[in-house]
Formats: structure tokens, C-alpha cells, sequence
């Protein structure tokens, strides 16, 4: 269907949202289409979509904007990162290209601002520094820090993607340059960030360490929410584990059932390495767990059997079962993450040529993408033949919006003496444990769930503000109820 035919024809089929028979990608689609039908009726000032892990938010977002872009009314985006707005920029052009080809795309930049690579050769795409000098093209996108800095002009709409990573005072700077808005994003993701304590906002109103969402919601509660229901990049033995713990309230499905999706390990197992990998190639899950104790935060001995288990993967010939297909995993299709930038470093020097260089990490090749949109209902994924690379290994706040056939985490609470509000952050769990395509393993110390018994949750509750459940606690405890199932100890 094309842009223009389905921003007219949307409000018969947005009623079919709820239907519990339909098939992952027929709900995915009555959902869409009563996203855009709320979008064109013009009933509320915005629109709020809220997506578990993997469920297409950038191919909603790029849709939504093909079809704002067909009904002639101008659009800015905005992303919170630099390459989110530059897979934006090229995924939407490529969308242009077809249903829209005269359609212009403004990609909005820094001072001196140059084009990436993958965005200097697309004839759809104009990129300058200031707003003036993009002409009046048909769609602008920029990072919210940027828009921050446009002081003239309004746009009928706006999307802003990633919308719960975004701080509220960030909303409040560019909320005069729309009119109407979708705000699309993971409510079980991390929070806005900030290297400024928020203690003195706690309670107020226009507190600015709430997220855009929630100060949004809070002072406009009759806006429409609609939930995307299909995690695409979720196998189905994540299904549960992941909505348990992070989603309990919401949940979601998998685009694919039992049995599509897997590993194959060749070779006999010759270690607990081997033998947790061949744990996880049966249920999608892994936990290594070393001896109880109390350890330094860059632990020897924990990043040495990260690095062991990631080499394990490859050096076995592990591979990848996807829609009947199968497919070797290469050093580019698997991510390591950890908690700390010091864990990173040196989990990246125990790999050795292996991991990516932090610069190579930030290349969007190295994962980057999600959704029905990008791969289909059982998809190849960002790791499909000709798709290499090395290893990725980085914190949460980096990972976030990636996704990889193969996780392995270095679990946050491993061999700490304590239980801080930064390790029990539920959002940093959920983004090391929702990456996977295939499987995901968890490397940590005997003792966590000890410690969160000796460290219950004690963060006091403030007046009017929002207690978020599940909080840490409660998703370390789900989660580790799983892993303990598909434990091996080292």
C-alpha cells in the first residue's frame, strides 16, 4: 500500500488493534495503522507509543514519516543520538526514494558539520549547519541537542524517537517548534542520563530528570497510548523472561515461536565454557557462574572467562538458525557488555584483535537496526551472509538501540559488596538482556542473590512523583530466577 492510500483508508482496520487471534505481524499492523489513524484524526496535540526490545520503533518512525511526508505537511524528527538520526536518514530515504522520489530530506548538524559516509551519496538528502540553508525540505531530522539550538520556525508535526531516553527539559526547549507530535520509545530502557545529581527536583513538577514521557503524560494524562506488541528481535525463549522482569504489566510477543530460532555448537564440549554454551544453544539462555567473592570492579578472573566464552563461540564454529537457514557466527554478529567503561577496556584487551576498537563500536554497521521492518517476522538480522566485523564489546548506555545474534554480559552486580541505586538500575539489566537475536550468557560471581536479600530495596518515595515498578530489585530477582536454570559453575 502506498503512503498516500494508507493515510486513507486507516480508520476501518484500527479497531482490529486488540484482536488476540491475529498472527505477530497482523497485530503488529492493526497497531501501526491505529497509531497513524489517532496521528490523522488530529484529536490530541500528541500521540505516545510505547515498544518492548525490538519491535520495529524505527521502521514505525519511518513509515509515520513517509506518510506525514505524502500528505504535504512538513515534519522534523528528532533522535537522541548522531547515528540514530543518521540510520534514520538513510532508511527513510530509501523509503522516499520509491513512494515519494521528488521528496527531500534535511539532515540538520553541528557548525562544520560534514556527512557520514553513508549519507554523502544519497540524492535525496541535503545536510547543512543551520536550518535556512537546508531549503524547505520535506523532513528534517537532527538530534535533540541540536534542535535545542533552533530558535525560529514551527512544523505541523514532529516525531521524537527514543522519546523515554530524553530528558524532560530537553522536551521543554524544542516543545515551540511543533505543533503536533509522536513520541515513540522503550519505557523498560535506561533513563535519561546525566552527570548532575537530581536530588533538589525531587517531587516537582517540572522536575527535569523525568523523562520526556513521564512529564509529558503527567501534565496531559488523556493522551492516547498505543503499546507495539511483537519484539522481532527477541527469540521466543526470551519471551517470557524478558517480559516478566522488565514489562510486567504490558508484555509482549515474539515474532516467532519455538524451534525458529537457535544455535547449533558443533564438536564435543570439552569445559563448563563449553558446557554452558551448549546450555544456551538449548533453552537461549546461559549463566557461567565463578566462586562467590568479593572483587575489584575490573575482576581478573571474571573478564578472562568473558573473553574465554566469547572465543569458545567462534573457535566451536557456533551457528545461527534463522527461518530454515543456517548461518556461522562471526566475531561482528556477537556483543559483550558490562556496566563500566573500565570493564569494557579490559574485557576489549583480554579479546585482543578480536573486539572492535571504541571508534569501530560506533560504526552503525556493528548491529544497529531492529524491527519487522528491517528483517521480517524471522529475519536475518544485522549479520546476514558478507556481514563481519569484530567483536563489540561496550557499556549498556552504548548498546542500547543495538541488536546481535549472541549477548554476552558481564552482570553487574558480579562480586560486589554492595547494591548501589547505578548497579540496580532495572533499565541497564534490560538493555544487556534484550540484544540477543539467538541467545544470551551471563557471566558472574555466586552471591548476587545474597546480596540483594542483605541490599532490599529501600529508595524512599517522593510526593508526586512516579515510583517505577519493576524496579531494580525486582528485575535482578526475576532474572536470576531464570538464569539459575540454565546455570553452569566454573
Amino acid at each position: 500500500m502506498s503512503a498516500v492510500g494508507e493515510i486513507a483508508g486507516l480508520a476501518g482496520s484500527a479497531g482490529s488493534a486488540g484482536s488476540a487471534g491475529l498472527s505477530p505481524a497482523a497485530q503488529a499492523e492493526a497497531v501501526t495503522l491505529a497509531i497513524l489513524d489517532d496521528l490523522r484524526a488530529g484529536r490530541h496535540r500528541g500521540v505516545i507509543v510505547d515498544s518492548p526490545p525490538g519491535a520495529g520503533k524505527s521502521t514505525l518512525v519511518v513509515r509515520t514519516a513517509a506518510v506525514l511526508a505524502a500528505s504535504g505537511a512538513p515534519l522534523m524528527i528528532v533522535a537522541q543520538t548522531n547515528e540514530q538520526v543518521d540510520d534514520l536518514v538513510e532508511r527513510l530515504s530509501a523509503r522516499l526514494a520509491d513512494e515519494l522520489p521528488a521528496a527531500r530530506i534535511g539532515r540538520l548538524g553541528r557548525t562544520g558539520y560534514l556527512p557520514s559516509a553513508r549519507l554523502a551519496g544519497l540524492s535525496n538528502v541535503v545536510t547543512a549547519s543551520d536550518v535556512d540553508s537546508l531549503g524547505e525540505p520535506e523532513v528534517t531530522i537532527s538530534t535533540a541537542a541540536k534542535w535545542a539550538y533552533v530558535r525560529e520556525g514551527t512544523w505541523p508535526w514532529a516525531i521524537v524517537d527514543e522519546a523515554y531516553q530524553m530528558r524532560s527539559d530537553t522536551l521543554l526547549a524544542i516543545a515551540a517548534r511543533f505543533e503536533r507530535a509522536l513520541f515513540v520509545g522503550d519505557p523498560g530502557q535506561l533513563d535519561p542520563f546525566s552527570t548532575v545529581t537530581g536530588d533538589r527536583w525531587h517531587g516537582l513538577v517540572w522536575n527535569p530528570m523525568q523523562s520526556a514521557v513521564a512529564v509529558l503524560q503527567r501534565n496531559n494524562p488523556d493522551l492516547p497510548v498505543h503499546r507495539l506488541p511483537v519484539s522481532w528481535r527477541l527469540p521466543r525463549t526470551a519471551q517470557d523472561v524478558v517480559a516478566d522482569a522488565f514489562y510486567p504489566f504490558t508484555g509482549f510477543r515474539t515474532g516467532t515461536g519455538f524451534g525458529e530460532r537457535g544455535l547449533v555448537v558443533p564438536g564435543p564440549a570439552e569445559s563448563p565454557v563449553d558446557d554452558v554454551l551448549d546450555v544456551a544453544a538449548t533453552t537461549g539462555w546461559g549463566l557461567l557462574e565463578l566462586p562467590a567473592r568479593h572483587t575489584m570492579r575490573t575482576d581478573a578472573e571474571a573478564v578472562a572467562a568473558v573473553a574465554q566464552l566469547t572465543r569458545r563461540i567462534l573457535e566451536r564454529g557456533t551457528l545461527a538458525t534463522s527461518g530454515g537457514e543456517r548461518t556461522r557466527i562471526t566475531p561482528g554478529r556477537i556483543a559483550v557488555g558490562a556496566a563500566h567503561r573500565d570493564q569494557v577496556v579490559a574485557i576489549r584487551a583480554a579479546l585482543g584483535g578480536l573486539a572492535a576498537t571504541e571508534g569501530d563500536a560506533d560504526h552503525p554497521a556493528a548491529g544497529s537496526g531492529s524491527g519487522a521492518g528491517a528483517f521480517g517476522a524471522s529475519g536475518a538480522g544485522p549479520g546476514s551472509a558478507g556481514w563481519d566485523g569484530q567483536v563489540v564489546v561496550d557499556t549498556a548506555n552504548r548498546l542500547q538501540g543495538r541488536e546481535y545474534e549472541i549477548t554476552v554480559v558481564l552482570h553487574p552486580l558480579s562480586g560486589r559488596r554492595d547494591a548501589t541505586a547505578f548497579h540496580l538500575e532495572a533499565g541497564r539489566l534490560c538493555v544487556l538482556a534484550s540484544r540477543h537475536r539467538q541467545a544470551c550468557l551471563v557471566v558472574a560471581r555466586a552471591g548476587i542473590r545474597e546480596l540483594l536479600d542483605a541490599h532490599p530495596t529501600s529508595d524512599p518515595v517522593h510526593l508526586g512523583e512516579p515510583v517505577r515498578f519493576p524496579d531494580g530489585w525486582a528485575a535482578n530477582q526475576a532474572m536470576l530466577a531464570h538464569l539459575a536454570t540454565s546455570r553452569v559453575q566454573l
